[in-house]
């Protein structure tokens, strides 16, 4: 089994910086990729970031191009998503998922305010 936690969601002025965490665990961890994927309120879940765990393989979103950036550091099992020049159209809750085995993996999520 694998648990997916994320952290560092929270409201940030339009402009801001945000780093969102993602941290993996549970005895059969062994990711392919991972990726941050995210929902607006009453809108569906939308791709947002990808990165394949051994290469570093790299996949944004038009949306998010340029301003924000997917990392992992494999010997802690942890994604990262640095996001930079927030957006009033960025605000949702964030979801990081990890593929393995023909499977996906979810976290809870973390919520991520921009005031417009």
């Amino acid at each position: 089994q694998v648990q997916l936690d994320e952290s560092g969601g929270g409201l940030v002025q339009a402009g801001g910086s945000l780093r969102l965490s993602c941290a993996a665990s549970g005895r059969t961890f062994n990711s392919y990729a991972m990726g941050w994927f995210r929902q607006a309120l009453g809108k569906e879940r939308e791709f947002v970031a990808r990165i394949t765990w051994l290469a570093g393989s790299t996949y944004y979103a038009d949306s998010v191009k340029g301003r924000f950036t997917i990392s992992r550091d494999k010997a802690k099992n942890t994604l990262y998503l640095q996001m930079n020049s927030l957006k009033p159209e960025d605000p949702a809750v964030y979801y990081c998922r990890s593929e393995q085995d023909g499977k996906s993996y979810w976290g809870k999520g973390t919520l991520v305010t921009v005031p417009s």
